[in-house]
């Protein structure tokens, strides 16, 4: 990805984090995050290992907004030619 099409992306990205949608979206996450995380509900562990797979996009989501500051700060670090 050049530079310009970076910019692009991160600009878009940090617009959708400031939307209501995203608000909405991350509570919702949360939220659900108890109902997945318990084994009370689990069958097998054909089951346990669903959820646990939810739970890891669970948390890829909970979390990408600081994933995108981190690469942003990674890439400004890189040395440019």
């Amino acid at each position: 990805m050049d530079d310009q099409q970076f910019e692009e992306y991160t600009r878009s990205m940090k617009e959708m984090f400031r939307s209501k949608g995203w608000e909405y979206f991350i509570n919702d996450i949360r939220s659900g995050v108890p109902n997945v995380n318990s084994v009370e509900v689990t069958k097998d562990a054909e089951d346990l290992f669903f959820g646990k797979g939810q739970l890891t996009v669970m948390a890829n989501i909970l979390n990408l907004e600081a994933q995108l500051e981190g690469v942003i700060e990674q890439r400004s670090q890189e040395p440019t030619d």
